[in-house]
């Protein structure tokens, strides 16, 4: 195992162990199966999915009664909170935590992703997938790749004019910008259908006629049953909150955590928590947050039922602290700060190196 240089680690700052951690992840993997923590949680999910099945129905039911009223962009935002959380247990679904078959847990994580929240589950699962080998691992990672938001130095340094401008606030921007992500999700959802290969046409197809339909209805009854102005308020509403709930649950995890180097190799014990980060909060967080709070442990057991991550956290812990390796936990407010912090430092590489506050201030702008 080579050394790997870490950027940015906010626990202990650049404290990045290369000890061999290898063999110890067996001796952790075997605790966590002897204390029965990677069975199946069937009674929990059943519940998770009833009650969401009767919040979607109960606010469909609260869309149809109120019919044109103001009070309808309550109804968007619920929908935006359920949508998110069904999101949730598709990405359960997609892990294997659900069920014990393969099969049955593509099969409802595909209705759930396609048919009722409108994103690809095969393009998430190949994003996902890729992203849980390699988390933080520059040119491996598909969630830390160039894009509208920098990661690294060098994507923010090639941001130039009104993109660049973005990235030089990006911190800030970061949750304004969320709102657009739910949008982006649906969006990327079909551009990935069409794009894809020529092997996998027909999958393409019956995921592309499912998200299409499921949109296409849901525009449809909004646009009917709301006057033109309401239903578009109704649909950003939405959109939103689905957006700025997804981004804000998913990038406390990783954002601001080590980043590993382009080229780099280390153990997969190391490399999974030493990128990880855990939100402290109970129960309640672990139902906000759809159990990405326990972070750590879900990329270290990624079939692990969500009601057993609290559990395997003590264990992790403790087998973290006898092997000197940095376990990162804080609150959900702290980490929301570390990231903004992290994404303004990373963004002011794509400052013009000639960019003088005292010119531009001489020169009124």
């Amino acid at each position: 195992m080579t050394s790997a240089t870490v950027v940015d680690n906010p626990s202990p700052a650049d404290r990045i162990a290369t000890a061999p951690h290898t063999s110890s992840y067996s001796a952790l993997s075997r605790a966590v199966r002897e204390a029965g923590l990677l069975r199946r949680a069937y009674g929990y999910y059943l519940a998770v999915g009833v009650a969401l099945t009767l919040a979607l129905g109960g606010t469909v039911a609260a869309f149809v009664l109120l019919g044109d009223s103001w009070f309808q962009l309550l109804v968007a935002g619920a929908l935006g909170v359920i949508f998110t959380q069904l999101a949730f247990l598709a990405h359960e679904a997609a892990h294997r935590q659900v069920f014990a078959s393969g099969p049955v847990n593509d099969r409802v994580g595909r209705i759930l992703a396609n048919a009722v929240v409108g994103i690809s589950y095969s393009w998430w699962m190949n994003k996902h997938t890729r992203h849980h080998a390699n988390p933080n691992h520059v040119g491996k990672d598909p969630d830390v790749a160039p894009g509208v938001i920098s990661f690294t130095e060098e994507a923010a340094h090639d941001h130039t004019g009104f993109l660049g401008a973005i990235t030089r606030r990006q911190g800030w921007l970061f949750f304004p910008l969320l709102t657009l992500e739910g949008l982006n999700l649906h969006v990327t959802a079909v551009r990935s259908l069409l794009q894809g290969t020529r092997d996998d046409r027909r999958a393409r197809m019956r995921e592309l006629v499912t998200i299409g339909l499921r949109l296409g209805i849901y525009l449809a009854v909004v646009f009917a049953w709301l006057p033109l102005g309401m239903a578009f308020a109704f649909l950003g509403v939405q959109l939103a909150v689905f957006g700025v709930y997804m981004g804000a649950s998913f990038a406390p995890n990783h954002k601001g955590m080590a980043m590993i180097p382009e080229g780099s190799r280390i153990d997969f014990l190391s490399k999974q928590v030493l990128t990880s980060r855990n939100i402290r909060g109970g129960w309640s967080m672990n139902v906000l947050m759809g159990g990405l709070n326990h972070q750590i442990e879900h990329h270290l057991f990624p079939s692990m039922p969500r009601p057993h991550l609290a559990r395997a956290r003590v264990l992790v812990r403790e087998h973290c602290a006898a092997h000197d390796l940095p376990y990162t936990e804080t609150s959900l407010v702290r980490s929301y700060a570390i990231v903004i912090a992290y994404l303004n430092r990373v963004g002011l590489a794509a400052r013009d190196p000639f960019d003088c506050p005292m010119r531009r201030e001489m020169r009124g702008y």
